[in-house]
C-alpha cells in the first residue's frame, strides 16, 4: 500500500492490518478470527453466527468491505500486485511512461481509464461486447482522450508472464473472427467493478441496486445500533484511508448509541 498516510516507503497490507490490531490490543478490544455466515438483525441483542459458535451484540459495526470482479483466469491470480490490479488510484503512478491495458466496458473502466492517462502513454481499453454499459457522459469523456484506445469484442485468455512475476503481454480472442493475437502491455487493471460482502444483510438491511448497504449521515443503517463503514457501503471512494475515517465515525456513533442508552461500550 502505497497510499495510507503515514508510510512514506509504503507498507504491505497485512502488516498494516497487524499493526491496526496490535494497537487496537492496547486498549482492551478482544479479536476472533472467523467467517460470519449468517446474521439476524431482527431484534436485539442482535446474532452472529462465527463458524460453530454464535456471537451477541448490543451494537454491530459492518465493514467486511467489497472484493473486486477478477477474471478468474490462474495466471492473472497470480500476477495480482505484479501488473495486475483493481485499483487505478492505489497502482497507477508504478506505470507511469508505459502502456497498460483496462477491462470492462462499463463507468468503472471509463473511470480507471482516465485516470490511468495520468501516467500511461497510451491505454487501450479491451471490452467483450460491440457496446458499453458506461453512461453517455463517460463514455465520451474516454472516447475524447487522444491516450485512450477501444478494442471491442475481446476477451483475455491469458496473462504473460508469471515465470518473469510480471505482466508483459495479454493473450486475447476476437470474438467474432475467431482471431487469437498477444497484446503487449506493462499492466492490466481490471475494471469490472466490484461485489460488496454484503449478502448475509440482504432482507435486512437496505441495499442498492449493486449491493452496496445503503446508509444515512454516513455510517448510520436503518435498523438502530447498526452501522456500516468502508467499501461495503462506499461505491465512490474506495480507498483505505476513507474507509478508516468511516470506521471511526461509526466506532463514535456506536459510543453515543450506548452512551444515551445508559451502557458502557
Amino acid at each position: 500500500m502505497e497510499n495510507f498516510p503515514g508510510f512514506p516507503n509504503g507498507i504491505q497490507g497485512p502488516e498494516l492490518i497487524e499493526n491496526m490490531r496490535t494497537q487496537a490490543g492496547r486498549f482492551g478490544s478482544q479479536y476472533q478470527l472467523g467467517h460470519v455466515s449468517a446474521a439476524d438483525l431482527s431484534k436485539r441483542p442482535f446474532t452472529l453466527k462465527v463458524g460453530k459458535d454464535s456471537i451477541l451484540t448490543r451494537t454491530l459495526i459492518i465493514a467486511s468491505g467489497a472484493s473486486a470482479r477478477w477474471l478468474g483466469l490462474p495466471s492473472e491470480q497470480a500476477l495480482i500486485g505484479h501488473g495486475v490490479s483493481s485499483c487505478a488510484t492505489c497502482d497507477g503512478f508504478f506505470f507511469s511512461g508505459k502502456e497498460i491495458a483496462v477491462i470492462g466496458g462499463g463507468d468503472s473502466a471509463m473511470e480507471e481509464a482516465l485516470f490511468l492517462t495520468r501516467f500511461a502513454t497510451k491505454v487501450t481499453l479491451i471490452h467483450r461486447r460491440d457496446q458499453f454499459r458506461a453512461s453517455k457522459i463517460m463514455l465520451e469523456r474516454a472516447q475524447k482522450n487522444e491516450k485512450i484506445q477501444f478494442m471491442l469484442d475481446t476477451v483475455i485468455e491469458d496473462v504473460y508472464d508469471v515465470s518473469q512475476k510480471e505482466v508483459t503481454a495479454l493473450k486475447l480472442r476476437n470474438l467474432k473472427t475467431g482471431k487469437v493475437w498477444d497484446f503487449p502491455t506493462s499492466a492490466m487493471f481490471l475494471g469490472i467493478g466490484h461485489i460488496p460482502n454484503a449478502r448475509i444483510f440482504e432482507g435486512q438491511l437496505d441495499m442498492d441496486s449493486e449491493g452496496y448497504l445503503v446508509t444515512t449521515n454516513s455510517v448510520f443503517t436503518r435498523v438502530p445500533g447498526v452501522y456500516a463503514c468502508g467499501d461495503v457501503q462506499d461505491r465512490r471512494y474506495r480507498q483505505a484511508i476513507t474507509a478508516a475515517g468511516s470506521g471511526c465515525m461509526a466506532a463514535l456513533e456506536v459510543e453515543k448509541f450506548l452512551d444515551d442508552e445508559g451502557q458502557q461500550p
